[in-house]
């Protein structure tokens, strides 16, 4: 008897082909989905780099082949530049840096493609994060849990994810290490066993997305000034979207001692330059927030913290605020907190859940 109707997100990788096996093995009644979101570029190299390319497609068709399972391309292009590729661009105009995966993930993976699966009359959507769903018989809610393989584990891009989608997504990898899957997928005869990871934002030349940004927005961004924190001026930036908070390469700067972005002045077109111990973070605020492990935030709690999907959590306090937001107080200051990336909030391996970094504090 089938475990039920899953509609599988397959992307051309070994990660999502795997997963729609390992559901098939376990009875699922598996049907394999490729979102068209972007044309990508005819530069091989470039492609090679990024997903949402022809080769991806025929990989993806020829795994679902393979399992002899039923394979659709969905279109999904206007609406993944409108809330992804817009947004992106918007938010590095404002100074914000933006993450367009974790915008994808929630408008387009987990929100876009249960619709459509719904529609279908399916029962569930899968993907092949590396990330654990759990329920808690307690209280009945869903929980998003880190990948047993912790270097692999992608919670964090996926913290937005509600009940309604949780209950109604598996996420068959998330107690298996990369090793084990690509082994399952050579196993299996996947074309795409040994295909690397998808590296660069898919809509994005080369990964140079300043380019991409003049390129969309078909409008001049001026120059700037570098200043220190007192105002006085260091040079001339290239724009105010060139430069993240934290960076300290290619500011084309000479001073005596390495100079870092601590701030950006979106009105006055600067960028603020200061040495490291500035780059410091102890309170930063967010909004948007969306909790996972309960409903509402009654009181201060203790959390880890995380502002970078490479980085380690740590350890803070979260103070509810009105409006639904937060301000978070890292017990020691921290580097990387940037207006536009997410905060997301873990108690051990569970994702409490997170929000979208407004403003921070500079460490005095």
């Amino acid at each position: 008897m089938s475990e039920g109707k899953v509609l599988v997100g397959m992307s051309g990788g070994v990660d999502s082909s795997t997963a729609a096996a390992i559901l098939k093995d376990e009875g699922y009644e598996v049907y394999g989905a490729t979102l068209k979101m972007w044309d990508a570029p005819d530069d091989a190299e470039v492609s090679a780099k990024t997903c949402c390319s022809l080769e991806d497609v025929e990989d993806a068709r020829a795994t679902a082949f393979k399992m002899d399972i039923p394979f659709y391309v969905l279109n999904m292009k206007s609406l993944f530049e409108e809330k992804v590729v817009q947004y992106f661009v918007d938010s590095y105009i404002k100074g914000e840096t933006p993450n367009p995966c974790i915008a994808c993930n929630q408008h387009i993976k987990f929100e876009a493609m249960l619709a459509k699966a719904l529609m279908l009359e399916m029962d569930y959507i899968a993907t092949g994060h590396y990330a654990r769903i759990e329920r808690d018989e307690s209280t009945g809610r869903y929980l998003l849990k880190k990948a047993i393989d912790h270097t692999k584990d992608q919670s964090y891009v996926l913290y937005m994810l509600r009940q309604d989608q949780l209950s109604r997504l598996l996420l068959p990898l998330g107690k298996l290490t990369k090793k084990q899957v690509r082994e399952i997928a050579r196993e299996k005869g996947f074309i795409n066993s040994s295909k690397p990871d998808s590296q660069d934002i898919c809509f994005v030349r080369s990964g140079h997305y300043s380019d991409f940004i003049r390129e969309y927005a078909k409008k001049e961004i001026p120059e700037g000034k570098f200043v220190d924190e007192s105002g006085k001026v260091l040079g001339r930036n290239k724009g105010i979207f060139e430069y993240t908070v934290g960076q300290r390469k290619g500011l084309g700067i000479s001073a005596n001692s390495r100079l870092y972005v601590i701030d950006k002045n979106v009105e006055r077109n600067e960028i603020v330059l200061g040495p490291r111990e500035k780059t410091l973070v102890k309170r930063f605020y967010a909004d948007e927030m969306n909790y996972i492990a309960f409903d509402k935030l009654q009181g201060a709690i203790k959390v880890w913290a995380k502002t970078r999907y490479s980085q380690r959590e740590a350890e803070a306090t979260l103070h509810p605020l009105e409006d639904d937001q937060v301000m978070i107080e890292y017990k020691e200051p921290q580097s990387f907190v940037s207006p536009g990336q997410s905060v997301v909030l873990y108690d051990q391996d569970v994702v409490l859940g997170g929000g979208i970094i407004r403003r921070f504090e500079i460490n005095q």
